[in-house]
């Protein structure tokens, strides 16, 4: 068997503000052949994540950057199609960070094995996969959702919102999702099961977000900033807790956005409320994984926990389609088909 040749999309140019097509490049190379200890890999699906913006910044963060000319970086699902990695066989579905790439040689670390007896593989992406695994930890261990309570989440239709949102139902807690349009936002309640659901492109969003939390919010998950959070802020009642996800307004920002300085005003909420704001990275929580699928799993078997992908068709697409996510113009947990 021949080693296939690799198409993959690297990092062209660093992009300032919304990226562009142009900071993306598509080339095609050899693939070296897989040596011993190493396994070759056919990439089936890939995923698209907000977070991806930040690793095209040359700025210090949590993670390193990409570097110029190097594959973007993602979470894959794959086939092995060859192996002398002990635990990996030919045929095996394996979940990594491989990149945007049609094939990847890999030692094996970073891997996990997918069940494709326990839902599609695609999940290992979405729901059963980092967005569900982000949205199980953070709303559990930090917004710590009490029967009766109001949850509101942010980004509600996609791929982390949709999951806090129905863990919270399950949870005894009344489900209030903030969602851009009138078709994701009647996804949100009569899908998905939340209580209601706010359209953010509506003038009037501050004054329906007040309406929808009658006895204020305990629990704000945050995963977009701007004027949502500006919105719930107020509405934020003493000692509710903000797990802060995602930021995904901002993250094509090139300056402070305009108008006066909010922070002394946040900060005077977070004194006199006794406010807990808790960024956080799912990595934090990486034992609890076991657990996670356990549960999640449980509930998608039992109806409790629905989702939704958004299905690009071919590598080629990443990048546009990547655009677009950061203008909330998918649908569900966006998703790349690079091979059948």
């Amino acid at each position: 068997m021949t080693t296939p040749r690799n198409r993959k999309i690297v990092l062209a140019a660093r992009p300032s503000g919304e990226p562009k097509v142009s900071d993306f490049q598509l080339i095609e190379e050899q693939l070296a052949e897989p040596g011993e200890g190493r396994a070759l890999l056919r990439t089936l699906y890939l995923s698209l994540d907000p977070y991806m913006r930040g690793r095209m910044n040359a700025g210090k963060s949590y993670a390193p950057p990409v570097e110029i000319g190097d594959v973007m970086v993602g979470g894959a699902v794959s086939e092995v199609l060859r192996s002398s990695v002990a635990g990996l066989s030919p045929g095996d579905i394996v979940e990594g960070r491989t990149g945007w790439q049609a094939y990847a040689v890999t030692d094996g670390s970073g891997l996990r094995k997918v069940d494709p007896a326990l839902a599609p593989v695609s999940t290992a992406l979405g729901v059963l996969g980092m967005p569900g695994m982000t949205a199980y930890t953070g709303l559990l261990n930090l917004g710590q959702p009490k029967p009766g309570e109001t949850v509101v989440v942010a980004a509600a239709s996609g791929a982390v919102g949709s999951v806090v949102g129905q863990i919270a139902r399950i949870k005894g807690c009344r489900a209030v999702g903030v969602a851009g349009g009138q078709q994701k936002c009647d996804y949100v309640v009569n899908e998905l099961g939340f209580d209601a659901c706010i359209d953010h492109r509506r003038p009037d969003l501050a004054e329906r977000l007040k309406e929808a939390c009658p006895g204020g919010i305990d629990v704000y998950f945050e995963n977009v900033g701007g004027a949502v959070f500006e919105a719930a802020l107020p509405l934020l009642n003493p000692f509710a807790r903000v797990p802060v996800c995602g930021l995904i307004a901002h993250y094509n920002d090139t300056a402070p956005p305009p108008g006066p300085d909010r922070l002394p005003d946040l900060m005077r909420q977070v004194l006199s409320k006794r406010l807990m704001l808790r960024g956080f990275i799912v990595g934090d929580f990486a034992e609890q994984r076991p657990e996670f699928l356990q549960e999640t799993s449980r509930w998608i078997r039992e109806g409790r926990i629905k989702y939704r992908e958004d299905i690009v068709e071919g590598l080629d697409r990443a990048p546009e389609a990547f655009i677009g996510l950061l203008k909330g113009e998918n649908f569900g947990k966006l998703i790349v088909r690079v091979a059948s």
